[in-house]
């Protein structure tokens, strides 16, 4: 049997398709450019810019606390989906950069054990598409059903319009329209600004699992020179480090956001769920809610973890090559890289936040925190 091709940008190509239905990959249209820019501009003023602004100009002005409580929750994840998508967008350039280094790298895979471990990634991959589907179905639906079960006539999400929706007909349709297509490009542009750093975060784990096995393989072979090997695996561990610090990077500030409005909207959701909302549907929503804003931070925190640990053990893969029978030389470079690969590698957000499990939890925590300053007020 043919052996599989390795192309890790395939893992990327679906975030491709959802920038340029985005109005971000306006470099990578080739005809019509123009018509493209002018509608991508349109559709971004009209959503990525008036969806969030729709939803503040009502903030704490509605009928009932319940619309008040999913206006907030709503505006605060809109706002910050909004501002990670217009980070992504000034940063696409450094996305073409992550692409030639992970086609260098993909180059560099043989053998059956660094094929297997490319395998895993699929795997690994599928499940954090399977996170994603998991978190906005469920949302989007009860979203939709306590829209639908509505006494009265009213909005998918509480929010201020220009014109009276709800004695004229026709301005209803036309608002509702707005919010379902409006949430359609937002959850779009969440998923690409979630699932995007968690991809990659996934991939860079792999390669360094695969540079791992190479360095073991240093040696073995007398008929290969073993100091060239060693140098392609040195230039390996670069290529992986400036594809680390590109990704980090482009989901810094991103990441630091999602963190914030993570552990804001759990506490507004558990406390609105506890003490104010009484609606059935409501509150099935708020408990989906709740689940899913912890869910888009988990995959890039469990692979931010990953990465951290696999470039630590580096340095013990050198130790396991055949390096006692080698030159002066080759045991000198060997050194300079044991070196370097002693510097940990975490990825971190807004210059503040470890890209990691324990930050996982302590945004959870903070909502905790958050939720018992509420219990407090209350009493």
């Amino acid at each position: 049997m043919p052996e599989e091709a390795i192309d890790s940008l395939s893992f990327i190509r679906s975030h491709w398709t959802a920038w340029w239905i985005l109005g971000v990959a306006h470099k990578r249209v080739q005809s019509w450019r123009s018509l493209y820019v002018c509608l991508s501009v349109l559709a971004n003023v009209m959503v990525t810019v008036g969806y969030p602004l729709h939803l503040a100009l009502s903030l704490f002005r509605n009928r009932t606390l319940t619309e008040d409580i999913l206006n907030l929750t709503t505006f605060v994840t809109c706002l910050a989906c909004s501002a990670k998508c217009l980070i992504y967008a000034y940063n696409i350039d450094k996305v073409a950069r992550m692409e030639q280094l992970l086609r260098l790298l993909d180059e560099r895979v043989s053998g059956k054990e660094q094929r297997a471990i490319y395998g895993n990634v699929k795997l690994q991959l599928r499940i954090v598409l399977y996170v994603f589907i998991g978190i906005y179905m469920p949302c989007g639906l009860f979203a939709e059903l306590s829209f639908l079960f509505k006494e009265q006539r009213g909005l998918m999400y509480p929010a201020y319009f220009p014109f009276d929706w709800l004695t004229s007909t026709r301005n209803y349709y036309m608002a509702n329209v707005y919010q379902i297509v409006g949430i359609s490009f937002q959850l779009l542009q969440n998923y690409v600004s979630d699932c995007f750093p968690a991809v990659v975060l996934c991939l860079i784990s792999s390669h360094v699992k695969m540079l791992y096995s190479r360095f073991e393989e240093i040696g073995r072979d007398p008929s290969i020179n073993a100091e060239k090997q060693l140098e392609d695996c040195i230039t390996d561990h670069k290529r992986l480090l400036e594809l680390f610090r590109c990704i980090e990077r482009l989901m810094s500030v991103p990441m630091f956001i999602q963190f914030t409005v993570t552990a804001l909207n759990v506490c507004i959701s558990i406390a609105a769920l506890v003490f104010y909302v009484s609606e059935p549907m409501a509150r099935t929503y708020l408990i989906f809610y709740a689940l899913a804003m912890p869910l888009q931070i988990f995959p890039s925190c469990y692979f931010g973890t990953d990465n951290e640990f696999w470039f630590g053990r580096l340095h013990y893969a050198a130790f396991s090559c055949d390096w006692p029978k080698q030159g002066r030389s080759f045991k000198r470079k060997m050194m300079f890289f044991v070196e370097r690969s002693l510097k940990q590698s975490t990825a971190i957000a807004g210059g503040m936040l470890r890209i990691h499990l324990d930050t996982f939890f302590s945004t959870l925590k903070m909502a905790y925190s958050l939720f018992t300053i509420i219990i407090r007020m209350r009493k």
